[in-house]
């Protein structure tokens, strides 16, 4: 049965069995990003590419952590990085290239690492904080509520913590989403190399 949206969404951890459904989810969800498509090269491939950056979000960045989270119903996904846990640095970047190429293209590389280097470098290093790396929500969900469901699910965790939040925006349409969270805008930059605006956002414990 469908799930109706006024239904309340039911929230678990992602498990390795779900990888499948919720990196495909998240392509859809990610198809139309002005981000997702400056890295992605745009050829035939180009929806494979951006699939491919979304697993590696979850397989690599977000998941070994272990603040995942997903609709019961693979109505969306968002993947966090606790307090301390957001890999960085040259060995890491070493680590990327391969799929960087996949993504980007082997003339694209060079950009898509810029990307990441300067998105890396404006992430605050202090207080600790939850980073909300990705959120993705079904498009036939979006606009019902699910992902301020999913998003609020750590963000009462961090509050009863005492800990901080963090997250970029892609699209400044979600931004007033992420405002009425507590999250407000840190800084507006866009990507270098000519790349799309970005928001950087930061919420205090409530």
């Amino acid at each position: 049965m469908t799930q109706q949206p006024n239904t309340p969404m039911a929230i678990r951890k992602i498990t390795p069995a779900d990888f499948d459904a919720v990196g495909a989810m998240l392509g859809r969800a990610f198809d139309d990003d002005p981000v997702m498509n400056h890295l992605a090269k745009q050829d035939a491939r180009r929806s494979e590419r951006i699939r491919h950056l979304m697993d590696i979000a979850l397989h690599t960045l977000t998941y070994p952590y272990g603040e995942v989270y997903m609709g019961a119903n693979c109505e969306g996904a968002a993947l966090w990085n606790p307090p301390g846990k957001v890999p960085h640095g040259l060995l890491f970047n070493l680590q990327m290239l391969p799929h960087m190429a996949r993504i980007a293209g082997l003339g694209g590389i060079q950009k898509a690492i810029g990307a990441f280097d300067f998105i890396d470098k404006k992430h605050p290093q202090a207080p600790e904080h939850y980073y909300l790396a990705v959120i993705g929500i079904e498009p036939s969900r979006q606009g019902t509520g699910a992902g301020t469901t999913l998003i609020r699910h750590v963000l009462e965790r961090s509050d009863r913590e005492g800990v901080g939040a963090y997250l970029e925006s892609s699209k400044k349409q979600n931004v007033p989403l992420y405002e009425r969270l507590g999250f407000r805008v840190t800084e507006e930059t866009n990507l270098p190399g000519g790349g799309p605006p970005v928001w950087l956002m930061w919420r205090d414990p409530q």
